[in-house]
């Protein structure tokens, strides 16, 4: 479970350092216990985004029966993809 002031810390995070796979593994040393996952947005599909920041959205995902999945489900969430909108990124 990843509940909602976690998730405001880490889009904070991710402002101030930008949206890149350093970033990244920084939050993964933060937050050892969420997967974190980094690609562009128009990777993800025709899922929403759980929330929307300046230059990059996020997801929630699930690792519950063996197989991840996106959730919109703060209490299913395992993890959180970090989806950016620079087309020059990743």
């Amino acid at each position: 479970m990843i509940d909602e002031q976690t998730v405001v810390a880490v889009i904070a995070k991710v402002e101030r350092l930008g949206v890149e796979e350093d970033t990244v593994r920084n939050l993964r040393k933060d937050w050892e216990d969420i997967h974190f996952t980094y690609c562009m947005d128009d990777d993800i599909g025709i899922q929403d985004p759980y929330k929307q920041a300046d230059g990059f959205n996020v997801y929630l995902v699930t690792g519950r029966d063996q197989c991840v999945s996106f959730t919109s489900s703060l209490e299913n969430a395992t993890g959180l993809v970090i989806a950016s909108l620079d087309v020059d990124a990743v």
